[in-house]
């Protein structure tokens, strides 16, 4: 994906769209910063070409190579922090894996079959307890609103 030379003042917000990308240029752009979350999805991205003025997402220890030269810095190789050396900031609870969602971002899945907040539920959610529920309350209601304003509609 090439946005070289496109007088971008921030990273345009359909850029989030192109997280299939493997390549990425922003050099010759007036850009002065790199939100964190700019590349949140970009797992295949192995080759980003920033101004010389901004540091590869992530600081240098997310690429494997670091090149520099006359206008441009050239990141190459993003490491998957789940299998490094380096600690993470928030470790996954039980239950879940570490994946890559990014440069220097990660995400905790729920191993399965676990489910819901710090994938502390197991098994599978309750659909037909839950469509039940919700299907005998929409039919109360239903009922009990036409008994109450049924004469109401009758009345000129």
């Amino acid at each position: 994906l090439d946005l070289s030379n496109c007088s971008l003042h921030s990273v345009p917000p359909g850029l989030a769209e192109a997280t299939a990308a493997i390549v990425l240029d922003l050099t010759e752009n007036p850009l002065t910063t790199l939100p964190n979350d700019s590349f949140l999805g970009f797992i295949h991205l192995q080759s980003l070409a920033v101004p010389l003025a901004l540091e590869c997402p992530g600081g240098n220890d997310t690429w494997q190579n670091v090149t520099v030269d006359r206008s441009s810095r050239l990141c190459y190789g993003q490491r998957n922090l789940c299998n490094s050396s380096v600690e993470l900031a928030w470790p996954c609870p039980e239950n879940s894996v570490c994946v890559p969602d990014g440069p220097s971002l990660v995400q905790c899945l729920c191993d399965n079959p676990f489910h819901g907040y710090k994938c502390l539920r197991e098994g599978t959610f309750p659909m037909l307890l839950f469509g039940g529920i919700l299907g005998t309350a929409t039919v109360s209601l239903s009922l009990l609103l036409w008994g109450t304003q049924r004469r109401k509609a009758k009345t000129p």
